[in-house]
């Protein structure tokens, strides 16, 4: 089989982060919240944040319609008695704040762009990633300098569908337009990435590098349900290894 066009998660695939990421994230958020008059107190806002993240996160994964950060901080904030709707510019505010910590906190798994430098040369590429904000998710693929790597990048938070749902997938394949059956994708969640793209009828492949070095995941509330992968499913944990793939 001749592989025409090659897709990639982003997050713990292409891209790690520091294990301070998380912390410094919502440290900022909880900066802007109460530089907007709101005197939040932290350890109660960080335990119904979480709470509700892991929440919308579930209901997401089951309906395979993504959520979105404003909506876990608008039930948060309304689990301590402060109304305020997911749009308001206040919420606004503080989720450009926490995705602002990532973008001097995330780096390239060693070796991607070279590696995207090199494969981009002799097939089309593209990225499908779930996460909730995909201006910061933009921002971040630009700072790192590999967005000039993919012809088409397909964010969640944009389309409205998360992975594992087809419906991601088929908007990828169709604007890819590359037949499945010559396209493979890497990633490195068994049931968003290797589930949905099966499903989806590309082959997978298991990018498992940050899983291999116990590396701090992202977004860290949440990890997969399936944790099962099948051994026909290529795995690898360096770059060189799908060079061998393709």
């Amino acid at each position: 089989m001749k592989i025409k066009g090659i897709g990639f998660d982003l997050f713990n695939t292409l891209i790690m982060t520091e294990p301070s990421a998380l912390k410094k994230a919502m440290e900022r958020l909880l900066g802007s919240l109460n530089d907007n008059g709101l005197n939040i107190n932290k350890d109660e806002f960080m335990g119904f944040y979480k709470e509700s993240a892991r929440y919308f996160i579930k209901k997401a994964d089951e309906t395979g319609i993504e959520t979105h950060n404003r909506f876990w901080i608008s039930d948060a904030l309304r689990k301590m008695g402060i109304f305020i709707e997911p749009n308001d510019s206040i919420i606004n505010r503080g989720v450009e704040a926490y995705f602002s910590a990532f973008y001097d906190n995330c780096h390239l798994v060693p070796g991607t762009r070279d590696m995207l430098e090199r494969i981009s040369k002799t097939h089309t590429l593209g990225l499908v990633s779930n996460f909730t904000h995909a201006p910061a998710a933009m921002k971040l693929m630009e700072h790192l300098d590999i967005s000039r790597y993919f012809q088409v990048t397909v964010i969640s938070g944009e389309v409205g569908y998360r992975k594992p749902n087809p419906l991601i997938f088929r908007i990828f394949i169709n604007t890819l337009n590359i037949d499945p059956q010559y396209m493979i994708y890497v990633g490195d969640d068994p049931m968003h990435d290797i589930q949905g793209a099966m499903g989806a009828g590309i082959m997978p492949v298991w990018m498992t590098y940050v899983r291999d070095n116990n590396l701090q995941f992202i977004p860290g509330y949440v990890r997969s349900r399936n944790e099962i992968v099948s051994e026909e499913v290529p795995r690898i944990s360096t770059w060189e290894q799908l060079f061998e793939i393709i």
